[in-house]
């Protein structure tokens, strides 16, 4: 029941980390408290979880035993490194890169790779969020982006085309990724093109982080098809920031043209001034030719045969934003995709004043609740005989009792660190404490570490109602709806079996 199992074995943090160890100690402190793997740099990043390492196992019981049924590679079978979407135990859907057998035959190099791009956070990347070194396998993990390709919405549409607003949008967006990107120290992107670019449940456009590492350590940076390689990698095979403009171009001929145009092809139309024929027909004219024109014009000035007449990513933002006129838009309605409910759908059975409350994301509420309930579901998950009567123990109930002090006065930030105090001793374990702690995460704007609380609180207590409820507040939170109206649900039941029991709430 619920999503508890993968957070038990290893506290706080949902991966278990065996096998290759991380180049540097960028891990999440028990108490949920946000390292340099965790920031947001300048991007939403909100929702998004500790950069960690997976066991095979558990990738192994996410993507259903890797089976085909999950692939999620745009050529099926044939990719060279399969992506499949999975499921993680706490409800997450994720995107697993499985690389060739030793790939990458040394797990530290592998390893360094992936937390080079792991400490990356922005809302325009579809972001890492782990890897896996288990003796010859090797994995990237990242967010899952259930809206397909740019490549599918261009040229394999069923319902419609993409708008031209939003075609800006994908161009601009990319852009600002692929800045962010060279920004934090990481320019190098491998074969950017259309099936790099993917859309989030909101139908933003997001660039995939599995470009920002090759495909093996020794292996090729692009694909085979040459027409579209940078020229200067055909010389010496090497990835430059230049290469990366390069291919940025070829996206951009994409979007003007809806189809996969070999760049000295497109360039020859530009040349000749055949603006209106290189254009995609499906936008039936509705277009800005002055918008189209400042397109064509990046686009053949990030095909520039020499590397150094190329624009750099600064460039490339600034010439593209001016042109976001629908910006009041959301994705989802250009793409005329359906955007996932707002708010949990409400439990069929009637609900407590708690679950109510849950229900309503009322915060304010869950905390006069909390508040009122004290620690009376906390009696008999600790037993402390006259021996383990230590100062450490006095000391750690000090904090407890400072942090409920804070809590009470709705000082959320000092109730976090006395919780976290109380909670780091490891000595006593309070499913209370994990719940208030929970709630001051979500007053404070970190849904990700108040969900990881309310599982933690589960844990301690299997069968603690206000355990699935936090989880379905953090996971509202999160915009994981159907999984919040779960939460609600299996809470509401635990209540009425509780009542049925003759044991209060």
């Amino acid at each position: 029941m619920g999503c508890c199992q993968s957070l038990c074995p290893d506290e706080q943090n949902p991966l278990r980390k065996d096998g290759a160890q991380p180049p540097q100690p960028a891990q999440t402190h028990r108490g949920g408290a946000t390292t340099a793997a965790g920031l947001d740099n300048g991007g939403d990043g909100g929702g998004i979880p500790f950069f960690s390492e997976f066991s095979f196992a558990d990738l192994k019981a996410a993507t259903n035993n890797f089976s085909s049924d999950n692939i999620v590679s745009e050529s099926g079978e044939k990719a060279p490194n399969l992506v499949y979407k999975g499921r993680l135990q706490n409800r997450r859907w994720i995107a697993v890169k499985k690389f060739t057998k030793m790939a990458w035959p040394h797990p530290k190099q592998f390893a360094e790779e992936a937390w080079g791009v792991g400490k990356l956070r922005h809302n325009r990347l579809a972001n890492l969020i782990g890897y896996c070194c288990d003796g010859d396998e090797r994995l990237l993990v990242a967010e899952f982006m259930p809206n397909d390709t740019l490549a599918k919405h261009l040229f394999h549409w069923e319902n419609q085309t993409i708008e031209w607003a939003m075609r800006l949008r994908v161009g601009y967006y990319i852009a600002e990724a692929l800045d962010y990107c060279s920004t934090e120290g990481l320019p190098l992107y491998h074969d950017l093109n259309a099936y790099r670019v993917l859309f989030d449940e909101d139908g933003d456009p997001r660039l995939s982080c599995f470009g920002l590492m090759k495909n093996s350590r020794d292996g090729k940076s692009y694909s085979t098809n040459l027409a579209y390689t940078p020229p200067e990698y055909l010389r010496n095979g090497r990835v430059t920031p230049e290469s990366v403009t390069y291919s940025f171009g070829t996206v951009l001929l994409d979007l003007l043209s809806g189809k996969h145009i070999p760049p000295s092809h497109a360039l020859d139309m530009i040349r000749g001034k055949n603006i209106i024929q290189l254009m995609d027909s499906h936008l039936e004219g509705k277009f800005s030719t002055e918008e189209a024109t400042v397109v064509v014009e990046l686009a053949s000035q990030c095909l520039q045969y020499e590397p150094r007449e190329r624009p750099n990513t600064k460039d490339l933002v600034a010439t593209l934003a001016p042109l976001q006129t629908k910006s009041e838009v959301a994705s989802c309605i250009m793409l005329g995709i359906k955007k996932q409910e707002e708010a949990p759908s409400t439990p069929q059975k009637p609900l407590s004043p708690l679950g109510e409350a849950c229900s309503r994301l009322d915060l304010t509420a869950i905390h006069q609740i909390l508040v009122m309930a004290h620690y009376r579901d906390d009696e008999g998950t600790n037993e402390l005989s006259f021996q383990e009567w230590t100062q450490q123990i006095k000391d750690m109930l000090d904090a407890r009792k400072r942090g409920d002090q804070a809590f009470r006065e709705k000082d959320f930030k000092t109730a976090i660190d006395c919780y976290s105090q109380f909670v780091d001793v490891g000595t006593m374990v309070s499913p209370t404490v994990f719940g208030r702690r929970s709630l001051c995460y979500l007053l404070c704007d970190q849904p990700d570490a108040a969900l990881r609380d309310a599982m933690q609180a589960q844990c301690v207590y299997p069968d603690w109602p206000t355990a699935f409820y936090m989880q379905s507040v953090a996971l509202a939170k999160l915009n994981m709806n159907t999984d919040a109206a779960d939460m609600m649900n299996e809470a509401a039941q635990l209540e009425e079996k509780r009542q049925r029991g003759g044991k209060g709430s």
